[in-house]
């Protein structure tokens, strides 16, 4: 757990949302410590299951499929561009066409 723990030091966040496999004590207390909100579903074999936002979690899938969705953009996957303003664009239009096709298959 300390790749994980490393990865949000220093990084304040209201909800820190992520699956049962970061269920760990030390990471708990970090997030508490930078003043956040831990959505981790508890793992089965814990004595006491903590409370956590369950509308939250279920939420966090919709992002992941927006990044599933995301990645099959074959420039944005592999980085052709050298330059970081040149893939940051092509990030920028790949999530306006990703944002608007979802925006057409909940309308119609």
């Amino acid at each position: 757990m300390a790749p994980a723990c490393d990865l949000i030091r220093g990084t304040p966040a209201g909800k820190v949302l992520a699956d049962r496999a970061y269920d760990a004590d030390c990471l708990y207390g970090l997030i508490y410590e930078q003043g956040g909100e831990p959505v981790v579903p508890p793992r089965r074999h814990r004595k006491y299951q903590h409370p956590y936002d369950r509308f939250a979690h279920k939420q966090r899938w919709g992002i992941e499929g927006f990044f599933a969705k995301f990645k099959q953009c074959r420039r944005i996957a592999i980085r052709y561009d050298k330059l970081a303003a040149n893939f940051l664009g092509f990030v920028k239009r790949a999530s306006i066409m990703l944002l608007d096709q979802i925006g057409k298959s909940t309308t119609a």
